[in-house]
């Protein structure tokens, strides 16, 4: 997993409230087990019309979003059924970043598992964020993570909270499996003595 230290980027405005998992990937996409290739199909109903073609009126079909890497949306993002898929999705795509006033807890446990910054705000810090990001590919959003501040293009900054934990993974690249691999050498001790004491196992 890639760390998350600094961004400066582009960030699309997402006003809707209650975004849930099934618009961010709906249901026919969820078969594979593979995190890349989803990005074409992130808010496929919303982002396609019926024909297959683009729908231009969808933020991120706009030239001055296609290569939006946050997302500033509306309260409660992430909601409705549980599916790691959604974070795969944004993530492929190219979003590594999300700001809200809130998100389900699942939604928002599965971004840090995939590298993703999922940032909770005030509705008036939303507020000033969101008409920065309407001003489209010229304003440039930057998140920083080791000082915790979102900052406008303008220079307004805001601070935001996050567990220290989670803020240590996101810093050093750590999902689950690299977790894992962080205590390899104590690991590889105990499996050797567990061979030498229970060499029948």
């Amino acid at each position: 997993m890639e760390k998350f230290e600094k961004l400066t980027g582009i960030a699309a405005p997402m006003p809707l409230v209650n975004i849930d998992t099934d618009m961010i990937i709906p249901k026919q996409f969820l078969k594979t087990i593979k995190r890349s290739g989803l990005g074409v199909h992130a808010f496929d109903e919303m982002r396609y019309n019926q024909d297959g073609s683009e729908n231009p009126e969808f933020v991120l079909n706009r030239p001055a979003y296609r290569a939006a890497q946050v997302i500033v949306a509306g309260d409660n993002f992430g909601c409705g059924s549980s599916r790691e898929h959604a974070p795969w999705a944004l993530a492929d795509f190219g979003i590594k970043a999300v700001i809200s006033t809130s998100f389900a807890d699942i939604f928002y446990n599965n971004c840090f598992k995939n590298g993703m910054l999922p940032i909770v705000l005030p509705q008036e810090a939303v507020d000033v964020l969101m008409k920065d990001a309407e001003k489209g590919a010229n304003a440039r959003m930057t998140v920083d993570l080791e000082n915790q501040v979102v900052t406008t293009s303008d220079g307004e900054t805001f601070s935001f909270e996050i567990d220290a934990f989670k803020k240590h993974c996101l810093l050093e690249g750590l999902d689950d499996i690299g977790l894992t691999m962080e205590k390899v050498g104590a690991i590889d001790s105990f499996e050797a003595q567990a061979a030498q004491s229970r060499p029948w196992v």
